[in-house]
């Protein structure tokens, strides 16, 4: 075992391992890059079917090249397309939060809550408990 370990240390010095291991990284990255670069096609709305078909055929048949030409003719619009992602996004958050704050109003859901017990589809005493339940919260 032990000589196992002082031969696979001979073999592989401190450098192979380094020029390895950045050699994993760049491939990673690699991926990362076309996976940006396919996504962003098929999210971009401004880009029609047939454009899409035609760059994700380059970017697949000739993946070196079609990324790096990608990038370079429509790398600004990526960042603007991924902003514009990210605040209407942020924008459907708030509304939700908003939609879901007004809801949770307690006036309105005691409003709710009496509208129930005077129309009978609640009894007196479902109608004290739900009270008190919104009371508490």
């Amino acid at each position: 075992m032990k000589d196992s370990m002082v031969n696979l240390a001979v073999d592989y010095p401190l450098l192979n391992m380094f020029w390895t291991m950045m050699m994993v990284f760049f491939w990673v990255l690699w991926f990362v890059l076309l996976f940006r670069v396919i996504g962003d096609i098929f999210r971009d709305d401004e880009l029609g079917g047939w454009g899409k078909a035609g760059w994700s055929l380059f970017v697949i048949l000739l993946p070196f090249l079609g990324v790096f030409v990608y990038l370079i003719a429509r790398g600004r619009g990526m960042g603007e397309r991924e902003l514009r992602r990210a605040q209407r996004n942020e924008e459907q958050f708030r509304s939700y939060v908003r939609e879901s704050a007004a809801s949770a109003n307690p006036a309105d859901e005691l409003a709710r809550l009496a509208d129930l017990k005077n129309r009978g589809e609640i009894t007196a005493a479902e109608f004290e408990q739900a009270k008190s339940k919104v009371l508490s919260a």
